[in-house]
């Protein structure tokens, strides 16, 4: 009993943010860093021939809960690469025609056609990363996202 009470006490001295009512509680709410006061929707991604992914560069915030949707016009078969900025980031969902997946880890997605698809995730690892079209030339399919 006596190990138990000790191991309790070490874990509410050591953690004491979880204490403080001016903490994360507080700040975020009872769901944490899921809460809803700690999210974003981002601009969505466009997957399209020769045109841009994106209208400008994405700057996000290391612990917020963010949602982009990443859609293909269908006209040809386009991928999306970034294994990078996938490991810097958790992914809560990824949400396919109301199919939720929720995976361990993503290193690229590709569209053989049309279609939309929505990913939930916290970023997670500071630094710069990028998305791009496979094989594609130049900086007009890429998308440079920071992570602060």
């Amino acid at each position: 009993m006596k190990r138990i009470t000790l191991t309790l006490a070490a874990a509410v001295f050591a953690f004491p943010a979880f204490a403080d009512d001016d903490g994360a509680a507080a700040r975020f709410g009872l769901a944490g860093i899921l809460s809803a006061t700690n999210s974003e929707d981002l601009p969505p991604i466009m997957l399209s021939a020769g045109q841009p992914l994106a209208d400008a560069p994405l700057v996000l915030k290391s612990g917020t809960y963010y949602e982009i949707e990443i859609e293909a016009d269908g006209s040809q078969e386009l991928a999306l690469v970034g294994a990078g900025f996938f490991r810097a980031i958790w992914i809560d969902e990824i949400v396919v025609e109301g199919l939720e997946i929720r995976p361990l880890g993503i290193d690229s997605f590709e569209f053989d056609e049309a279609g939309v698809m929505e990913v939930g995730f916290v970023a997670i690892k500071p630094g710069s990363y990028t998305l791009s079209v496979p094989q594609s030339r130049g900086d007009l399919q890429t998308l440079q996202i920071t992570i602060e």
